[in-house]
C-alpha cells in the first residue's frame, strides 16, 4: 500500500477517535449574491447556506417582480474546525433580471431544527446593457470549478464601474474587488491603488468582505467602495489595476487521477482529497508570490452645456437648499448670521456657498463651509455653510438663497431656491416734514372761538375746587426740584450709563471679532484654492499647506496663526497620532524648501500632495 494512502488512513483513525468528542455548532443560515451589480439579462448566483441542520429545505423558486429565481443545485460539505463539527447544505439558485432598477431579494424563512430563521434581504442593482457595463474579469480569475488550486485560480482582480457615461466633474461609483481562493492561506498582500490622468478618486479606507463563489470556485472577497469624477472631457481610460500578494499553496505530488473516496457514496466533499494531506508529517504548503492584474476599463466623459447660469460654481449632482438667519431683530448695522444647508448627492468638493438673490444694500463676509458625509466615500451628505451679513437700511425680509447645479439625470442646469426669511432690521425714523408740522396749528385753530370757554371762567372754576386755605402758608416746591430728589437720581443714571458702556464696548468686541474670523476665513478660502490647483510647486503647496493648517488652528481655538506650529495644530484638532506625524511632515518639509532653496515640482509627488490635502480638508474649524 502507498505512503499516501497509509496516511489517509492515518487520517481517517484520527477523526474517527476525536468524532465522539467533538460537538457540533450551532444552526445558522445565511444568502449571499456572487455580484450585486449587474446588466439586464445578466445572469448571478444566489447562494443559501444553511448550516447544522442537512435536512432543512429551502424553497425552490424565490418571487421577485422582474426577476427570475430558480433552484438549480444543491451542495453538502462536511468540515470539522477546533473539535467542532460543522455539516452544511448549500441551495443554488440563478438570479436572471428582466428590466433595470434597484431590487430587493426579500428574506427566506427556513426551518432549522424546529424554529424558523430567516436569511439577509439582498439588494440587486440592474442597469441596462448601453452606457453601463460590468467590467471583464481580471486574467488570473478562476475559469473551472475544478477544484484544483493553483495560480491560475488562487486570485482574482477587477473594477466594476456601473455606469461608464457621464459629465465633467459627475461622480461616478466604482468597486473594487480582489478575491482569494478560500483554500489558500493568505500570508499579505498590498491593495491595489487607482491613478488616471484626468481623474480625481475617492476610496473608503477600509474594504468590505464577503464570499463570493465565481465558476465553482468560493473566494474571500474585499471590496473598496469608492468614486470618481473626470476633470476633462472625451475618453479617460482606467488603467488596469495590480496587486501583489504571498499564498500558501498545496504542495502537490504528482497528476495521478484521486480513487474513489466513502465519501462519494453520500455526495460528499472528501476532507482528505486536498494534495496537502498528501503530506500530513512534512511540508504541507509552500508559499508563493504572486501579481494580480485587472482589465482596463474605459470612461466616455461629456463636457458640460455651455451657458451655464452666474451662480453655478461647478456642482454636479442632486442637491436641495434650506436656510435660516438668527438674530431675526437687529439694529441698522449690527451683523446677522444666516446658515445655508446644501444636501443631497454629487461633487461637495465643488459645492460653493449659495448666492442672494438680490444683493443690493446688504454687506457680505466671506462665509465658512463644514462638510457631513453620509456614506464612507463622501459622495452623499449635507454640507453647510455660515456668513454674516448686515444692511444699513429698514428690511422686512432677507432675500431667497439661490444654488445652482448641473443635474446629470435631466442634463440640464437647475436652480434651487429658499423662500425668503422674515426678519426685522430698525432703521432711523424717517423725518417730519414741514408741510406735516404746518398742518398741527391748523388743526387747533380750526375750533369756533364761540365754542372755547373764556379762560377767566376755567380759572373761576379751578379756584372754586382748591379746599380753604389755613392761616400759616408754606412755599410749594415740586419734588423734581428738590436737592435730595436729584442726588438720588444720580445714582441709578450712573450705573444706566456704566452699564450702556459696558454693552456697546462689548457689542463692538464682538463685531472686531467677528471681523478678524471672516478675515482668516477669506485668507482660508484663497489657500486652499492654491491646494487644489494642479501648478502649484512643491514650496508653494506646502506653504500654502502649512497656512492652511494655522488658519484653520486660529479660528478653532482663537489666537494668531503666525505663532501656530504642528504641535499646536494637533492639539487644537485633538489629531491622532498618524494625523500628527504628517503635520510635523508638512512643516518640516516647508522649513527644508524654504531655506533650501528648492522648488522643484518633483520633490513632492502627487501621492503626498493628495494625503495632505485629504488631511487639511478633514481638520474640523
Amino acid at each position: 500500500m502507498s505512503r499516501p494512502r497509509l496516511n489517509i488512513i492515518a487520517c481517517v483513525g484520527l477523526l474517527c477517535a476525536i468524532v465522539p468528542f467533538a460537538h457540533a455548532a450551532a444552526p445558522t443560515v445565511t444568502a449571499v449574491l456572487s455580484n450585486s451589480d449587474a446588466n439586464v439579462g445578466e445572469m448571478v448566483q444566489l447562494q443559501i447556506r444553511i448550516n447544522g441542520d442537512r435536512k432543512a429545505e429551502a424553497p425552490e423558486d424565490i418571487a421577485v417582480d422582474g426577476l427570475e429565481i430558480h433552484r438549480t443545485g444543491t451542495e453538502q460539505h462536511f468540515e470539522m474546525n477546533n473539535l467542532s463539527v460543522t455539516s452544511s447544505i448549500v441551495y443554488t439558485y440563478t438570479v436572471l433580471s428582466e428590466r433595470a432598477g434597484t431590487f430587493k431579494i426579500p428574506a427566506q424563512t427556513i426551518q432549522i431544527g424546529g424554529s424558523p430563521q430567516k436569511t439577509p434581504e439582498l439588494t440587486l442593482h440592474v442597469t441596462d446593457g448601453g452606457g453601463s457595463a460590468r467590467s471583464n474579469r481580471g486574467a488570473t480569475r478562476g475559469t473551472t470549478s475544478d477544484d484544483t488550486v493553483s495560480t491560475k485560480n488562487a486570485a482574482f482582480l477587477e473594477i466594476v464601474v456601473p455606469k461608464r457615461a457621464g459629465y465633467v466633474g459627475e461622480v461616478l461609483p466604482v468597486e473594487v474587488r480582489l478575491g482569494f481562493n478560500t483554500r489558500v492561506r493568505l500570508q499579505r498582500y498590498e491593495p491595489p491603488e487607482i491613478t488616471a490622468q484626468g481623474l480625481t478618486l475617492r476610496k473608503a479606507q477600509q474594504p468590505q468582505e464577503s464570499t463570493q463563489s465565481v465558476n465553482g470556485v468560493t473566494y474571500n472577497v474585499l471590496t473598496w467602495k469608492g468614486a470618481v469624477a473626470a476633470t476633462t472631457s472625451g475618453k479617460i481610460e482606467l488603467p488596469p489595476l495590480e496587486s501583489k500578494a504571498v499564498l500558501l499553496l498545496p504542495r502537490r505530488r504528482g497528476s495521478a487521477p484521486r480513487s474513489r473516496s466513502p465519501f462519494d457514496l453520500f455526495g460528499m466533499n472528501d476532507p482528505f482529497s486536498d494534495p496537502m494531506f498528501a503530506d500530513p508529517f512534512g511540508s504541507m504548503a509552500e508559499p508563493r508570490q504572486i501579481t494580480v492584474k485587472s482589465e482596463p476599463v474605459t470612461l466616455e466623459i461629456k463636457p458640460l452645456p455651455p451657458k451655464a447660469p452666474p451662480s453655478f460654481s461647478g456642482a454636479v449632482g442632486n442637491f436641495s437648499i434650506a436656510a435660516d438667519a438668527n438674530p431675526k431683530r437687529v439694529q441698522s448695522g449690527d451683523p446677522i448670521t444666516a446658515t445655508a444647508t446644501v444636501s443631497g448627492r454629487g461633487n461637495f468638493d465643488r459645492v460653493n456657498a449659495p448666492m442672494l438673490e438680490d444683493e443690493r444694500g446688504w454687506h457680505k463676509y466671506p462665509p465658512s463651509g463644514k462638510y457631513k458625509q453620509d456614506d464612507d466615500v463622501g459622495i452623499s451628505g449635507t454640507k453647510t455653510f455660515e456668513m454674516v451679513l448686515s444692511t444699513t437700511e429698514a428690511r422686512q425680509a432677507l432675500p431667497p438663497f439661490l444654488f445652482t447645479y448641473f443635474d446629470p439625470i435631466k442634463e440640464d442646469y437647475v436652480t434651487a431656491k429658499t423662500d425668503p426669511i422674515a426678519i426685522q432690521v430698525q432703521g432711523a425714523a424717517a423725518p417730519v416734514s414741514a408741510a406735516a408740522r404746518s398742518q398741527t396749528p391748523a388743526i387747533a385753530s380750526a375750533t369756533p372761538a364761540a365754542s372755547r370757554p373764556p379762560q377767566n371762567a376755567i380759572a373761576s372754576d379751578i379756584l372754586q375746587q382748591l379746599p380753604e386755605r389755613g392761616s400759616v402758608v408754606s412755599t410749594f416746591s415740586p419734588l423734581y426740584a428738590r436737592r435730595g430728589f436729584l442726588l438720588a437720581q444720580l445714582i441709578p443714571a450712573l450705573a444706566l450709563a456704566g452699564f450702556m458702556a459696558w454693552a456697546l464696548r462689548r457689542r463692538a468686541m464682538g463685531d472686531r471679532n467677528r471681523l478678524a474670523a471672516a478675515r482668516l476665513r477669506r485668507d482660508l478660502d484663497v489657500e486652499l484654492r492654491k491646494l487644489r490647483a494642479a501648478s502649484a510647486s512643491s514650496h508653494d503647496y506646502l506653504a500654502s499647506a502649512a497656512r492652511v493648517v494655522q488658519l484653520k488652528a486660529a479660528l478653532k481655538r482663537g489666537g494668531n496663526p503666525e505663532s501656530i506650529d504642528a504641535e499646536n495644530a494637533g492639539d487644537a484638532f485633538a489629531a491622532t497620532a498618524q494625523q500628527r506625524q504628517t503635520l510635523r511632515r508638512i512643516f518640516e518639509q516647508k522649513d527644508e524648501m524654504r531655506y533650501s532653496g528648492r522648488t522643484s515640482n518633483g520633490d513632492l509627488p502627487p501621492e503626498a500632495r493628495r494625503e495632505i490635502l485629504e488631511l487639511i480638508e478633514s481638520l474640523p474649524v
